[in-house]
């Protein structure tokens, strides 16, 4: 890779959430390119991680710290999902594999509205949720340090997808006092009131101090 060389790692292969992390982390941290300083997991080395955590929280600790331990960087994770009010929170951890295959954005949606074909608009509330966590790799004294914050954009489920930007849920999530779905706000929009924006900037003064200790 080509430039300064890696000092956070993103525990992900979500291109989408690589780049959302990139802007939210511009010109926050001093001395930080954030183009080339903070990769994903593949650009690291970093072996896929299991998520076999029962909540969001612990999933993204689980990401974390194995990407932490595997590349010796600071590395950031989060678990994320969308919680139906209906369905008791459901697909809630399992929201990226709902139809069966992880990653099928659109085998997902298609699932869930079919699911949700019967409920009527005063019943479709719902909220995307975020778990982010920092680890920083073990050393000589001892296991490194983990931060998990959390975010959540409350709204109502749409009848059909709109918009094409975001990925995942987004087409049919209206956030509380929108008109337009997540899919159809601008990226900065979208990042001043999603849940994995107020997730990451809640555990951005814990990046800024771990890039700082580990120099």
């Amino acid at each position: 890779m080509s430039g300064a060389a890696p000092r956070l790692v993103l525990a992900t292969h979500n291109k989408g959430k690589l780049r959302e992390l990139r802007e939210l982390l511009r010109g926050q941290v001093p001395g930080l390119d954030v183009d080339t300083q903070v990769v994903d997991a593949a650009a690291a080395g970093a072996p896929d991680v299991v998520e076999s955590g029962v909540t969001f929280a612990e999933n993204s600790l689980l990401k974390a710290r194995a990407v932490a331990g595997a590349t010796g960087l600071v590395a950031i994770a989060d678990d994320s999902g969308l919680a139906v009010d209906v369905m008791g929170g459901a697909p809630g951890i399992f929201s990226a594999r709902w139809a069966g295959r992880h990653g099928d954005d659109a085998a997902n949606l298609e699932l869930l509205l079919n699911q949700l074909s019967d409920v009527p608009d005063e019943h479709r509330g719902a909220a995307f949720v975020c778990a982010a966590a920092l680890a920083m790799p073990a050393d000589a004294e001892g296991p490194g340090r983990e931060v998990v914050e959390y975010g959540q954009l409350e709204g109502v489920l749409l009848r059909e997808p709109r918009g094409a930007g975001g990925f995942g849920y987004d087409p049919v999530l209206r956030p509380a006092g929108e008109n337009r779905s997540c899919a159809e706000l601008s990226a900065e929009e979208k990042n001043a009131i999603s849940h994995r924006g107020k997730a990451f900037r809640a555990l951005l003064p814990s990046i800024v101090a771990a890039l700082e200790a580990a120099g």
